[in-house]
């Protein structure tokens, strides 16, 4: 890569390593110099330009950020098209991240243009919550480099397989055996089973059974062999007393039963006096105070990992050590019953409004979203481009023949809208459109019915470069340096888009907040094409949506 002071006249193609403004003229870093940029800045008196020149032997930053992700991506992984030499990956339902750190510091130390932060090996997460970022040092890195990271990745040399996973929970019928001794009060007994069953029921499985016995190994034996025949499994026990050793009431009774105590303690605070036994294919835990709490404690990763069906015993107890201090600290906060991992990064929520509202007056009689291109109409296929994207909600709002436009969105179990003040402008539509939002969006994405070449990658691009905190809070789409539609807005902005007027929607937003504005290059020109008329509708026809 040749980077530094570039003449004008070497920099088309070049990458702005530095924002211009003058003249007039104003162009962010990262972007890609076109012709008309040239000779804008040319105009403007700029002599020359802080900028990257790859080089044949270069992988530009955003195909090597996602090559190296997908390589790394296994099974309940799912990948963000990467901006700006970032690409990111969630988890697709809860689990349990699977990581290989060997391989991802093995990866870190192949070249410092590449770089990838994941969670931690066996770290509990949630739908949507980030996995990892593969970040490439601005604005490229070198084949060779690239491929070495994707081989490592993959596990193409040592049939490993991908880098990273979702272990996935399994449902599981537990049981809960709780002692008492003099004293022990039944409002006790009753709290500590609600948390549990909270904590089961967070990680889908289900409390099939509460026993309550005196806290006697007999006792305990009788009771574990009761809900092992049950087919309960795992089996937990809180005793009335902390378990001190191994030969203690309860793992006692554990052993009375037919069990087998594979290891008694965790490096873990608070945690500590955990009990980790086995009968059969059944896991029996006693289980350290601590747990009586919905406050994180060793035992969450002990239940997390068993439900995932990852590997537990004596090895994986002892390891846990180093992280393992979970006390409540002001800097750490601690997980609360009901809560889950939503403060975590995560996946941006992003809605798409599909507006379908127009009186198509230049299409004549028809109207233009119902006409079929392909044997589609326009509308369907602008709302098939929209569930097919990583939006999280997807909503149509109806005006002009309302009954037409709503049965045709049937066979999309769509959710809409109606504006009964369509004929007052687009901005109506679009007012109509943000009351329906969920309330937790983090930006909405504003598409048109009449524009049938959208589609999900369009989507995707605008949703991956989106990041309000990083500057990037209007993300408008750009097809060699013009900029066409659909745009994404951030939720900080639906008052303002709310109070529009007239058939502009919110264009004037993008004006009034260019400082939080990014531009989005995209790879055809399917942005720029709306269908008016009968012309427009008889040329896509001819030409076909391949």
């Amino acid at each position: 890569m040749i980077f530094g002071a570039t003449p004008l006249a070497q920099a088309e193609g070049a990458i702005l390593a530095h924002s211009v403004k003058a003249g007039g003229v104003r162009m962010k870093k990262g972007r890609s110099l076109s012709a008309d940029d040239v000779r804008a800045l040319a105009k403007a008196g700029v002599a020359e330009v802080i900028a990257a020149r790859l080089e044949p032997e270069d992988v530009d930053e955003d195909t090597a950020a996602n090559a190296i992700a997908k390589a790394c991506r296994g099974a309940g992984a799912r990948l963000q098209a990467a901006f700006t030499g970032r690409c990111n990956l969630y988890a697709d339902g809860p689990g349990v991240l699977v990581l290989d750190p060997d391989r991802i510091d093995q990866m870190n130390r192949i070249h410092e243009a590449i770089t990838i932060a994941t969670l931690a090996s066996n770290e509990a997460v949630e739908p949507g919550q980030m996995l990892a970022t593969i970040k490439i040092i601005p604005f490229a890195a070198p084949r060779a480099a690239v491929d070495k990271a994707i081989a490592i990745a993959a596990g193409t040399d040592s049939d490993e397989g991908p880098a990273l996973a979702i272990a996935p929970y399994r449902n599981r019928r537990a049981g809960l055996i709780m002692t008492t001794l003099s004293g022990t009060k039944a409002s006790v007994l009753d709290k500590t089973a609600a948390v549990l069953r909270d904590r089961l029921d967070r990680l889908g499985s289900t409390l099939a059974d509460e026993k309550r016995c005196a806290h006697a190994a007999g006792e305990i034996a009788a009771a574990v062999r009761g809900q092992l025949a049950q087919g309960l499994e795992p089996i937990l026990i809180f005793g009335a007393s902390a378990i001190t050793d191994r030969r203690d009431e309860v793992p006692a009774g554990i052993v009375a039963a037919g069990g087998e105590i594979r290891h008694f303690g965790m490096p873990v605070d608070p945690g500590n006096l955990l009990l980790l036994a086995q009968h059969g294919d059944s896991a029996v835990i006693g289980l350290p105070g601590c747990a009586r709490s919905p406050k994180l404690n060793g035992f969450d990763w002990v239940l997390q990992r068993l439900l995932a069906d990852r590997p537990l015993g004596a090895a994986e107890i002892t390891a846990m050590g180093a992280g393992g201090l979970l006390k409540e600290i002001p800097s750490r906060p601690q997980l609360r019953a009901g809560d889950s991992a939503a403060a975590a990064p995560r996946a941006p929520r992003i809605a798409a409004l599909v507006l379908a509202a127009g009186q198509s007056r230049r299409m004549g009689v028809s109207n233009k979203l119902l006409a079929e291109i392909d044997g589609k109409s326009m509308l369907a296929r602008v709302v098939e481009a929209a569930q097919s994207s990583q939006t999280t909600q997807v909503i149509a709002v109806t005006g002009h023949e309302a009954d037409s436009i709503a049965a045709a969105l049937v066979p999309y179990d769509v959710a809409t809208v109606h504006n009964p003040a369509f004929a007052d402008g687009l901005s109506t539509s679009l007012q109509a459109g943000l009351g329906a939002l969920s309330d937790d969006v983090d930006g909405v994405i504003i598409l048109l019915g009449d524009m049938p070449r959208i589609g999900p990658g369009h989507i995707d691009r605008l949703i991956a470069a989106f990041n309000p905190v990083e500057g990037r809070a209007i993300c408008v789409p750009t097809y060699q340096g013009k900029r066409g539609n659909p745009v994404l807005f951030a939720a900080k902005f639906l008052t303002e888009m709310a109070e529009a007027a007239g058939d502009s929607g919110a264009k004037h937003l993008i004006g009034q907040h260019e400082d939080e504005l990014v531009e989005v290059a995209m790879d055809d020109d399917g942005i720029f094409l709306d269908v008016d008329t009968p012309d427009a509708l008889t040329a896509i026809r001819a030409a076909g949506m391949d």
